[in-house]
């Protein structure tokens, strides 16, 4: 089994690569972890003669079958995890992302079988957060956002992308969880904003940023 640090940097890149296949620079890699760059140049050094990643000096880094074999375990375990505290002990979906990064180094692939049986094969996690198969398949859908969306159509909530405790409880509060019909009124670029309506309450109006971060997709 892999150390609790080795699945950290594979979980990252697997995410920072977005699913594809590209190479990740590492300075991003330091940022998403934390780390000062050189850390991140012995442990990728490290990674790479273990054969999970690739390393190309000077370009970045991207994950060998192995290595994403084990990444997609991770997330797995963390996203159903994340799962489990929200639906079944009811803890605040802005809170759990810290108790899953905990538990997905620790839970046992039977006991996490269990778990998936239990909440009934989720496909999404309780952000939107796609939940990679027990094959280790993960959707690979591409959604629009409030930002980039065809304006005066209705749509869904389907994914808040960023994860911190004070976004997701501005989601919230503004009504933009999962599930939640919407529909763009429209944008005005010069200020940055987003018009959006929702099935109850005013208008609400967004940042072109943070609209980026609610993904969405046609009602059906």
């Amino acid at each position: 089994m892999a150390s609790s640090t080795v699945e950290n940097y594979l979980k990252h890149l697997l995410l920072l690569a977005e699913g594809g296949d590209g190479l990740v620079p590492m300075g991003a890699l330091a940022g998403a972890l934390a780390v000062v760059p050189g850390t991140v140049t012995t442990m990728v050094k490290a990674l790479a003669a273990g054969g999970l990643v690739e390393h190309r000096p000077r370009q970045g880094v991207r994950l060998t079958d192995a290595g994403r074999g084990v990444a997609l375990g991770v997330l797995r375990r963390h996203r159903l995890v994340e799962t489990f505290l929200v639906q079944v002990l009811k803890m605040d979906w802005a809170a759990v992302h810290a108790e899953a990064e905990r538990l997905e180094h620790a839970i046992s692939d039977d006991v996490l079988d269990r778990l998936d049986a239990l909440l009934g094969h989720p496909a999404v996690d309780p952000h939107g957060d796609p939940i990679p198969t027990r094959q280790g398949r993960l959707d690979p859908s591409v959604y629009a956002t409030l930002a980039t969306c065809v304006a005066d159509r209705p749509l869904r909530v389907v994914r808040v992308t960023e994860q911190s405790p004070e976004f997701l409880h501005f989601a919230e509060h503004s009504g933009l969880r999962p599930g939640t019909r919407v529909r763009v009124a429209g944008r005005n670029l010069a200020a940055g904003l987003v018009t959006v309506k929702r099935p109850a309450g005013r208008p609400l109006a967004l940042s072109l940023a943070a609209a980026g971060k609610i993904l969405v997709a046609p009602a059906r």
